[in-house]
């Protein structure tokens, strides 16, 4: 570690997962660093006696713009927009601003993989990661995916290889992020509240590739309209690999016949069948064929990706089976944070699901959600902010009232439901379309709950 903080002030805004991570690394590298979160010390849950061990100084409540007196540096937490006032004075000041994932950048070495998307991100770099282990001693695996990413880079120093799964959240405060490798998997409505528009969503997403240079590569979905037009921004500064399952592709990461194949340079690396891939659902070989194309790109053999594809089976959250109760399969799709996303789950069943669906509403249109949920759903359960408006959709798509049932914000309820009204050849399926801050902390939360509800039937 040869870089140096050393005579930098540097104030990070919020406490979070990365605002702790990041606060502990500058310190190290010698910066004077501030921790500063709008609310009060006792309204959040974590343990700051580390970082007063460590010598951050932390400031809890009103942001004052004195903050930002002899500071050098901001660094942003993804839960905080750049809209704040304190962040806009700071740029308004000429302060330079970034992210936790783009301290985490400076601090890696190559190959550094970045992968972000509306949906697929999870699995599609957990599998990457198992990919880059087939052939690197040392790989980091963080980012939005839970861990912070520069922990990662630290831990794994030159010689090995990061995976960083990174939201647009994450994106939005950077400026010299810059992964050697980068993919976007698709970009579809999600996060409006927060970015104001889908312009401005989808120019987040497109700063992972932003300042990246010939010598570096993105990875681009053929079959998503929007990801594909971005070729035409990044092709002046970097290659492109494009994916599709639709399309045979003469170049790229694509399906022939039914084989997961790489055509890169001439030259034709074929993987493993449809059939043989560890993961199921369409949605899936597209995460399968991103990954294998993130990884080529990264270094990888593609004969030793082989058995990794065939052996992952998915992630936690994400259509994961929990359980068969008097033979009907209970899943839980926790992760499922936007109707696009549940949509790929309910897609995954041919019909006769009972869908447990609700949350934190985010405003999107329900329009094609609900069209599969009339034709692919038995019984309907709604719960959390969202079920009002879910439950009025429902029945203007022309779902009978009989069919719908709203139980409030009580989890327990919508499984006691599903268990009364489900009998073969159903299935139950928790696919929210929505985030979970009105009941939990997070989707892992809500879906641990679910799943030990459904244990405990």
């Amino acid at each position: 570690m040869d870089i140096s903080y050393a005579g930098q002030k540097v104030l990070i805004i919020g406490a979070g997962i990365s605002g702790f991570a990041a606060a502990k690394v500058l310190k190290k590298l010698g910066a004077e660093v501030v921790l500063s979160d709008a609310k009060a010390e006792a309204d959040i849950k974590y343990d700051f006696t580390e970082l007063r061990e460590a010598g951050i100084e932390l400031v809890f409540g009103p942001q004052a713009d004195s903050l930002l007196d002899g500071v050098d540096i901001v660094l942003a937490s993804p839960a905080v927009p750049v809209r704040v006032p304190i962040i806009q004075t700071a740029l308004q000041r000429g302060l330079r601003l970034m992210s936790e994932i783009e301290l985490a950048y400076i601090l890696a070495r190559p190959p550094f993989c970045a992968v972000t998307g509306t949906n697929g991100k999870t699995t599609t770099v957990t599998l990457l990661g198992l990919l880059l282990e087939a052939q690197f001693d040392r790989v980091g695996v963080g980012g939005n995916i839970g861990v912070p990413l520069v922990d990662e880079a630290l831990r794994v120093g030159a010689g090995g290889a990061v995976a960083a799964e990174i939201s647009s959240y994450q994106l939005e405060a950077t400026s010299l992020f810059h992964p050697h490798v980068a993919a976007i998997l698709n970009v579809t409505p999600d996060h409006i509240v927060r970015h104001g528009s889908m312009e401005v969503y989808q120019a987040t997403k497109e700063k992972i590739f932003a300042q990246q240079t010939a010598a570096d590569a993105v990875v681009l979905n053929y079959d998503d309209e929007r990801t594909r037009g971005m070729a035409e921004r990044a092709r002046r500064n970097t290659r492109v690999c494009f994916f599709s399952r639709r399309t045979e592709l003469a170049e790229g990461a694509t399906l022939v016949g039914d084989r997961l194949t790489l055509r890169w340079e001439g030259q034709e690396y074929p993987l493993c069948t449809v059939d043989e891939l560890g993961i199921k659902g369409g949605h899936n070989v597209e995460n399968a064929l991103a990954a294998a194309a993130v990884a080529f790109l990264a270094g990888v053999e593609p004969e030793r990706m082989i058995p990794v594809l065939k052996s992952f089976k998915g992630v936690e959250h994400r259509i994961e089976y929990v359980r068969t109760i008097d033979d009907v399969p209970y899943y839980n799709d926790s992760k499922a944070t936007n109707t696009d996303s549940a949509i790929k789950a309910l897609e995954t069943f041919p019909d006769h699901i009972i869908l447990i669906a609700g949350g934190d509403d985010k405003l999107t249109d329900l329009t094609d959600f609900m069209t599969l949920v009339k034709a692919r759903v038995d019984e309907l359960i709604l719960l959390g902010d969202a079920a009002e408006r879910f439950a009025k959709a429902a029945l203007d798509m022309g779902i009978a009232a009989e069919h719908i049932y709203k139980v409030g914000y009580d989890m327990g309820a919508a499984v006691a439901k599903a268990h009364e009204l489900a009998s073969k050849p159903q299935v139950v399926l928790l696919s929210p379309a929505c985030a979970s801050f009105d009941m939990y902390d997070g989707f892992e939360e809500r879906g641990r709950d679910f799943k030990r509800l459904v244990q405990a039937l």
